[in-house]
């Protein structure tokens, strides 16, 4: 499929989006408003750049679409109005995610959970950054072995073994909230028998109550003897499995860049920033293979 068939295609699903139930969180209540560019040529240009142009910035997302898209959208606004219109329809992109994640798969019984960082600064920077106190803050990336101030990314999906998990779930927390309480907390809502997760949940299989059971490499605790052979080889088993979410993450990232957020300066720009990135990600992976 080339691209000007990608791009009607983007701009299709967002219209009948738009049409369904968009429009209740894009709504307007001024007097005043000029429409003749459309919220959903708005969204189009953000989500296509991102995920078939991967364009990282929204000033050169704005600049590609002036140059080489003019003609698809004639009525495209200066640099600073289009980035009002981008935040000001930030809420519409948790749906979209939600609307390109929809499979006709049956249920997996077996769940896989990770996380990933969203860095807005970094180190010693960490101290001073200040935007969106509502949902960022501080925290800690042992993969990384990053400090950090930002939010995480949390995702829940249906293991398929031989491809990447179909997600069913993807939230967004604080850096500083540890991974267990933010599985802990939509635990009921979930319709696996187990979920393999790394050691950062591991003390959710002490918890009772859980609908499913919790499978993590098992964590060596301070001054315990080294494992076991048998440890060690469930271990290597319970990361095998949980292996193509940390996979999915590095997708995400090498389609999107969703994990540097230092240019965004709002609440709403930070929204746009992870779920826009989320939904461009969902719709490569989910939406254009059923339209090729």
């Amino acid at each position: 499929m080339d691209w000007q068939l990608q791009l009607i295609t983007l701009y299709l699903e967002l219209c009948k989006h738009w049409q369904e139930e968009g429009w209740v969180q894009a709504q307007r209540f001024a007097p005043f408003a000029d429409l003749s560019f459309t919220d959903e040529e708005v969204a189009t240009i953000y989500l296509f750049a991102v995920a078939s142009e991967q364009k990282r910035q929204i000033k050169g997302i704005h600049a590609h679409a002036r140059r080489y898209w003019r003609d698809w959208f004639p009525r495209l606004p200066g640099y600073g109005a289009y980035v009002q219109r981008l935040n000001r329809i930030a809420d519409c992109f948790p749906p979209l995610v939600e609307r390109f994640c929809k499979t006709d798969g049956a249920v997996s019984m077996a769940g896989l959970a990770d996380s990933m960082p969203v860095i807005m600064a970094r180190q010693s920077r960490r101290y001073k950054a200040k935007v969106a106190p509502e949902l960022a803050g501080s925290g800690y990336c042992p993969t990384k072995k990053l400090y950090y101030y930002g939010v995480k990314v949390h995702l829940i999906g249906d293991r398929q073994p031989g491809t990447l998990p179909s997600p069913r779930f993807i939230g967004l927390t604080s850096a500083g909230l540890n991974d267990g309480p933010a599985l802990e907390q939509i635990a009921p809502a979930l319709p696996y028998e187990e979920v393999y997760a790394d050691k950062a949940y591991d003390y959710l299989k002490r918890v009772g109550g859980l609908p499913f059971t919790v499978m993590t490499p098992v964590k060596r605790q301070k001054g315990q003897e080294p494992l076991d052979i048998a440890d060690i080889w469930l271990s290597r088993a319970v990361s095998q499995v949980r292996q193509p979410v940390e996979s999915m993450f590095n997708w995400i990232e090498e389609k999107t860049g969703i994990e540097i957020a230092s240019k965004v300066r709002s609440y709403q720009g930070l929204l746009v920033h992870v779920f826009g990135r989320l939904a461009a990600a969902m719709f490569i992976r989910n939406v254009l293979p059923k339209c090729a």
